[in-house]
Parts: C-alpha cells; structure tokens; sequence
C-alpha cells in the first residue's frame, strides 16, 4: 500500500526510498531524514507527502481515513521519541507546522509553530519549563501565527496590539516584556479572534493540528505562491509536502537562540561562513525581519563594526558543533547549504538544510571552487549554474569612480545596482513598471505579498530585516539588487514621503541602490560594463568543451556583432536586413522603391539603397571574420515602411519628385488587413525580384572585397524568408546564383555561400523533404511558426496568454519556451525529412527560442546543429548547450 505519511528522526528510520524522494516528501522532508539518518541533531517528526496535497486540492480539501490514520500514528512517534503527549495539560508535546516543495519557495507558504499550546497546555508548558514568560511568549506567538495562517485574521491587528503593550510599559524590544505582560496581551489576541470569527480562538489542539495542516496545503494556491511559481517556472502540479515536527524553543532565555547559516557565503561565494542569530528568539523572528540580527562570526561582526557579540563569541560550544555540522553537510551534499537551527538551553538541533539560493556572482565561484577542492567535476558544476541567472552578470554595476551622495547604509543583501523611482507599495511598483518606469521598490520589510512588486522593481530596500530576511532571499533569487536593514529609513504612508536621517523625499524621487555595498543613494548614478572574466570565463570554456551545438547570435549592426563576439558567438544565424532600412538617411529611398509604380522607378531607389546595404555587408563580415553570416532578405510586410502624417508625405513628395495625391493613392493600393499574412517575406522577391537581386549582390560584393584585404573569406549564407512551396525557393534561389556568378565574374574572385530559408509556416515543416531539394540549410524561424501553429498574434496574445498560462493551458507562455507538444513536432518532423533529402542539410534555429535554456534543450534533442540568440544571450545559450548535451 502507499504511503502518503513518512516519519523522521528518533530512533527509526523509514527503509523506503520514497521518505528521501524530494518528488514525494518535498526539499525540507527529504533533508531532514538525511540530516537524522547521518546522525544529525534532529527534533522527530513526520512528512505528509506531496502526492497527498495534490490529492487533497484536487478532491476539495478533504482527507481520507487512512491519512489521519496514519497521520495519528506518526504523531505517536514523535511522543514516544520526546516521552510527552500531545494535548498533555502537565508537560505538552508542541509541534510545529511547515511547508516543504520539492523546490525551495522562500516565503511563499505557511508556517505554524508552538502549535498545541492552549489556555491549560500553556500553564503546563510554564510549569514544566521553569519559565511562566517562554511559555506565555511561545502562546501568544502561536495565537498570532495560527491566526493569521489557519484562521485568515489579519496579522497587522496583533502586532498593533503588541506595540501598544510595549508602548503601555514603556518598553522598546520584544524581549522586555515579561510573563505577565505577555498573559495579559494573550487575552487580548483572544479577544480579537472572537470579534473577528464570533467565536473563541480554538482549545482543541488536534483541531489545531489539522487546521495547520489544512492551511498549509492551501497555501500551495495562494495568489503569492502562484505568482512565485510562473516567475521561477515551477508546474502547479506538484504540490507541497507538509512537515510537522517537535518543537525545539530558541526562546528560552539567554542561553537559547535562533539562526538561518549558509556554509559559504550566497552573495560573493566566498568560503566563509555566512549567517545571522538572535538570543532568546525563534526562528521567525530571523527570517520575518521583525528584529535585526547579530552576525554568525567574529570575523564579520568585526569587518562590520558590530557590537553585539557573534554567536562564536557568545556560545562557543554551541557554535563549534554548528561549524562541525556545516563541514559534514557541505561534503554529504557536495552544495553550499542554508540550514536553520535552533540552540535550546545549549543544545545544538538541526531544523533544516537545503541547497542555497545564491547569485550568479556567488554560483559561478562556488561551482569553480568546488572543482578545485575536488567536491565536484566539471560536468556537475555546469549542471549546476542556471543559465538563466547568467543574466545577472551580463549588465552594468555602479561606476565606481562616479560621484555618489550616499543617504545611508544598510545591509549589502542582494549585490548588483539600479537606480529607480521610489515606489512605497508592491501595486504602484507594478502598475509603474507596466508604464515602462524604472522603480525601488521601499517597505519597512517585505512580505510574501510583495512578491509581485519586487519582480517589476530594480532594486528593493528595506528598514528592517537582515541578510535572511525575506527581501534579501527573495531578491537575491531574482537577481535584484536589495539592501535590508536600513533603519535610518523612516516611511510615512499616509503622506507617500520617507525620512533618510535628515533627508525627505517623495514617492517618485530617484534613489539608487547598491546591493554590494548597502549604500542608498540619492538620484541617478553612472554604471560601468562587468567584466566577464575569471569564475564566468573558467564555466563558459568547461560549457564550450562539453556542448556539442553551436550558438550564434541575431544581430545586424556592428556593434552588436562585437558584443556577441565578446560573449562567444561562433557566427551570426539571423541578420534582419529590414532593421537597416529605417534609418533616416534611407527612409525615403526605400519609400520611394516602395512607391513607385514600375520596376524602373523601384530600380532607381534600389541604386540610392545597393552602397548602403554594401557597407552594412561589409561591416557585418569584417566583424564576425570569416565566422558563418546568415542574412535573411526583406521579410516586412511593406507599410511598415510607409509615411502615415500628412507632413511626411509632404517630405517625401519634395524629396523624390512625386505629387502627394499620387504617393496617397499608390500607399492605400498598398494596404492590407492582415499583413502579417500578406505581402511580406518571398512574396516581394517573387513580385518584386529586383530588391532581392540588390541585397544579394550587396552580399556578394562586400564579401568579395572583405576577402581581397586577405585573412578569412567570409561564409555568407543567403536566407530566403516566408516559404511555404519548393518553387519559391526553387525561383529566388536562382536569382541569388545569378546575382553571386554576376559579381564574383565582376571582382575577379569567388566566395563560399549557401542559399537556405528559414521554416516559419507548418507548411513549410510538412514539405521540408521537397524544400531540402533546393535549400542548404534550415534556419527555424520559431517566433513566425508559433504565431501561425497557434494562430496567435504575438503582438496581441500578452492580452490573453497570462490566463492560459495561470490556467495550465501552456506551460510557459510559447512566444518564451517553445511549445514542444506543437510548434516542436513540426520542427522535429522538418528536421527528419529535410535530413532525408538531403543529409548533410544545416539546421538552426533563431527565434527568440533559441536564447531559452527549456527550448534548447529541445534543440539538442532534435539535434539540430547550432542555436542563435540575442547578443547578451549568448553566454546562456553556451551554458544551456552543454547541460543540453550533458543531459
């Protein structure tokens, strides 16, 4: 029979290879039993598994017989490894409630701790501790977080009640408050449960047990969970695990703490531990940036200037069998690792482990160390960057020699840097970003709820909150330049303004932020270009070793061709000839072959037009020196190119010789109600040969004289756009060929080329083995064959395609990631039949695809034998082209 309950820690263990399946139990389920399995301090507890949350949601939160059946067995387990009973009103067993997906979430699902405790379980806690004010703090905690959680009353009414208790005994800290400040505000949060639900706070604590459990299979759905996943492409149907799991307190006076470590450091990569703790707290209190904490060691209290003590300072012993554990689980693991533990009464326990989310800076320097130490090989440490997060690299920092008027500093959580306009709520920060506006998104602290406002931010700076706190996770996974802990940060809602020491400024005013330094500063600062050198360097020549395709870039001016040669292009695969003539110095020539009534008037402007695209030819192949050059002939429909304002017809009319009224009627004769699908791509050259016939002979002439400098010739390769038939191939290549025999019998010298077309209709995929006949290669046209697969415009579908995508109708939106189970089958059948005619056929592809780590690996697949991409694509494409072919 399947399990769907797993239990961890004490002295069993569960034999089935399912209780350490991250699939089925989730990250934290199966690392706390591989934690208690290597003998690691472990409070016990049991893993409802994920399958069961899928279950659960899908058959409308109800839970079977057998699950609280197995559930009520599994919570014997943790009362007889602790020897305390659940619900006991002398000596009670608490437990604590957490998600746990198979991918880490930070932030994004519900937690309950200090769950069990009630009006007569508190008075035991008290007595059986020794402490009245632990207990009654570890209730009102509860009563707040089960609140909130499980019973939906908003958080904020709680805390309002707590600062009016401080501000009532004239304290300043949580910790001042003592058992009987802490029993008397209990009965107040009481009191707000009951005039919030009309009915008490629940006593039952098995009734509180399965409300946890309840809520935090819910979560899964919760609009921030579901934002965090279409951001992090994580499928809804693999559900969260839940975890419950004995109690251990960090909050039981001074010889008691809380703390969130990393084994190396997740913003540089640095081997050095990295963390933060609080004495007297629980592990909310870190990661909620309800207080800032103190530093893990001495060395990095000492480089910040702190005063507190370091927890290597303050409990040495406790410390020394944390740095003991770090070492065992780095080396288990063979990853850097985020754990969370707990000290109680001087006793370390381990509470979580997982691998780090960390930035791309820090990744690359931990997977090369790494190799170096021997941990891992190169194949694992290229598996192990994602692609993606290579991004974070390829844009400018902070000039470091720009003058800078610093407001503050606070905590360097997230490095990198933005300059943007302060936004003071996670929905302005949206709706502006929407607008195209640069924004810094401020809170006093991130929650879960902002999830939406710190994706559309630059930058994310907070008053509160440590290098753990939820800004500082969240963002670092995004990539977002985050600085926390600012607390000469003061924010006034009501008037959208905020104070920095002596400085007010308004919502909309500039800041920016770094995030390796932790300065604030005021308007707009210079950035400088990074550097793509030593870890990146080391990673993208182990990528280039191991990939077997190729990656070139779309690119059609010279200095984008730099830029990818900088970034590892091995050749240009899509150069777009449409973007060269709007220009302003040829706007009008091409306007005027556009509307001119015969061939002689076209072949007139085509002559003003032949230098120019030769120049631009020439540019191109001097740069990408002798490297592949795939130059795709005019594909847009013509009336992009039109005037549209009277002055301009005016212009053009005095500027090439023809009346007004004549220019009108030949632009309306020109118009049509679905250019997309109309006179574009090989329509013009088999109307109007004549243009195609220029911009082959500009290929040809500049590749000629780009070879007679000497060095490599250049290795055109001439794109024929929009084919749906072999006769359209068959027709415009022969104009090339003429074109190419014309020149090179002109310049005295012959140049490699190939003539080919790019596959962007289905029924260019269906008769690919007819088309292969005349084309030399295949160049897959991804972005054009989704649009006609689908019959979806691209430029309209961001109106309706975030409801498919959320709805579970498409994956990922497929103008991103390819739709394989579509657009992937022509692109695998054109491949097999073009491959069928003719064997030796290249095969690409050059749609925005091809810079999508998921499509590549599609690519790879396929086999096809070279993917193209934006310029700053390119290194991602490397890396996403060697995981491919590692598999």
């Amino acid at each position: 029979m399947t399990s769907y309950v797993f239990t961890f820690g004490g002295s069993t263990r569960s034999d089935d290879p399912r209780s350490r399946d991250k699939t089925v139990v989730g990250g934290k389920g199966a690392n706390l039993a591989e934690m208690a399995g290597i003998g690691l301090p472990v409070p016990p507890g049991f893993t409802i598994t994920t399958e069961e949350c899928v279950r659960y949601l899908a058959e409308g939160g109800e839970f079977s017989d057998v699950v609280k059946a197995d559930v009520a067995a599994a919570l014997g387990h943790i009362e007889q490894a602790v020897g305390k009973t659940f619900g006991d009103p002398a000596d009670p067993l608490l437990v604590s409630v957490r998600s746990g997906a198979r991918v880490s979430m930070p932030g994004m699902m519900d937690t309950v701790l200090n769950l069990g405790l009630n009006d007569v379980t508190v008075q035991g806690l008290a007595a059986s501790s020794g402490d009245a004010r632990f207990a009654w703090d570890s209730y009102r905690r509860f009563i707040q977080m089960y609140s909130d959680v499980v019973l939906g009353i908003d958080h904020h009414l709680f805390e309002d009640a707590l600062e009016i208790a401080k501000e009532d005994n004239g304290f300043y800290a949580d910790v001042e408050m003592q058992a009987e400040d802490w029993q008397k505000l209990v009965k107040e949060y009481e009191q707000i449960v009951a005039d919030a639900l009309g009915r008490p706070f629940p006593q039952d604590v098995h009734e509180q047990l399965w409300g946890a459990i309840r809520a935090v299979f819910d979560s899964w759905d919760s609009d921030r969970a579901k934002v965090y996943r279409r951001l992090n492409d994580i499928p809804g149907n693999w559900g969260t695990a839940v975890n419950v799991q004995a109690m251990v307190f960090g909050n039981m006076g001074d010889t008691s703490a809380t703390g969130v470590a990393f084994t190396r450091d997740p913003a540089t990569g640095e081997k050095a531990y990295y963390g933060e703790w609080l004495v007297n707290a629980q592990g909310e209190d870190v990661v909620a940036g309800i207080r800032t904490p103190q530093y893990l060691t001495k060395a990095s209290r000492e480089r910040a200037g702190a005063k507190p003590l370091s927890m290597e300072e303050a409990m040495p012993a406790a410390y020394a069998e944390l740095a003991a554990v770090f070492e065992l689980l780095e080396r288990h693991y063979r990853d850097m690792q985020d754990i969370e533990f707990t000290v109680e009464r001087g006793k370390l326990w381990m509470l979580q482990t997982r691998s780090g989310k960390r930035t791309a800076k820090a990744a690359l320097k931990m997977a090369v160390d790494m190799v170096g130490e021997g941990l891992i090989d190169q194949k694992a440490a290229i598996l192990r960057i994602d692609p993606m997060a290579l991004d974070q690299l390829l844009h400018p920092t902070l000039d470091p020699e720009a003058v800078r008027d610093v407001l503050t500093k606070g905590l360097p959580a997230s490095p990198g840097a933005a300059s943007g306009a302060i936004v003071l709520d996670a929905d302005t920060a949206e709706k502006r970003a929407e607008r195209g506006d640069a924004v810094i998104l401020v809170r006093v602290e991130t929650s879960p709820e902002d999830i939406h406002g710190m994706h559309a931010a630059r930058g994310v700076l907070t008053a509160r909150g440590g290098m753990t706190s939820h800004a500082a996770v969240v963002a670092r996974g995004m990539g977002r330049p985050c600085v926390s802990g600012a607390s000469a940060v003061s924010i006034d809602m009501a008037s959208r303004t905020l104070r920095i020491g002596t400085r007010e400024l308004k919502e909309g005013d500039v800041v920016t932020l770094d995030g390796s330094t932790g300065e604030v500063m005021a308007g707009h600062v210079a950035t400088i270009e990074p550097e793509l050198v030593g870890d990146f360097g080391t990673l993208m020549v182990w990528a280039d070793v191991h990939r077997r395709m190729k990656v070139r870039t779309n690119a059609e001016t010279p200095a984008d061709c730099r830029t990818a040669r900088q970034f590892g292009a091995e050749g240009i695969g899509l150069c777009r000839t449409e973007h060269m003539f709007f220009d302003d110095k040829r706007i009008a020539a091409v306007r005027q072959m556009i509307l001119a009534e015969d061939e002689g008037g076209r072949r007139a402007a085509l002559a003003k037009l032949l230098p120019e695209q030769r120049a631009d030819f020439h540019a191109i192949f001097e740069e990408m020196a002798g490297l592949p050059v795939t130059i795709r002939l005019l594909d847009p429909p013509l009336h992009e190119f039109l005037p549209h304002a009277d002055a301009e017809f005016e212009e053009l009319s005095e500027a090439i010789g023809i009346g007004v009224a004549t220019l009108k009627r030949r632009a309306d004769e020109l118009h049509e109600f679905n250019p997309m699908l109309g006179h574009r791509g090989c329509r013009l050259g088999i109307t109007f040969p004549e243009i195609y016939a220029m911009q082959a002979r500009a290929i040809f002439e500049a590749a000629c004289d780009v070879a007679a400098q000497g060095g490599t010739a250049p290795l055109p390769e001439v794109m024929i756009p929009l084919v749906a038939t072999r006769k359209e191939l068959a027709i415009l290549k022969a104009l090339v060929d003429r074109e190419a025999e014309a020149v090179f019998a002109e310049k005295g010298r012959r140049v490699p080329y190939h003539v080919g077309t790019m596959i962007e209709l289905p029924r260019a995929a269906l008769m690919a083995g007819e088309i292969a006949e005349v084309g030399e290669f295949f160049s897959f046209g991804t972005n054009d064959l989704t649009q006609t697969t689908l019959g979806v415009s691209r430029d309209d579908a961001a109106r309706f395609l975030g409801a498919y995508v959320e709805q579970g109708i498409f994956p990922r939106d497929p103008f991103v990631s390819l739709d394989i189970e579509g657009v992937g089958q022509l692109v695998e059948l054109a491949a097999a039949r073009g491959r069928a005619t003719r064997p030796d056929i290249k095969l690409g592809i050059c749609g925005e695809h091809g810079g999508d780590p998921a499509s590549i690996a599609f690519c790879e697949k396929v086999g096809l034998d070279y993917v193209s991409a934006s310029p700053f694509r390119v290194p991602i494409a490397r890396l996403a082209a060697a995981q491919a072919a590692l598999g």
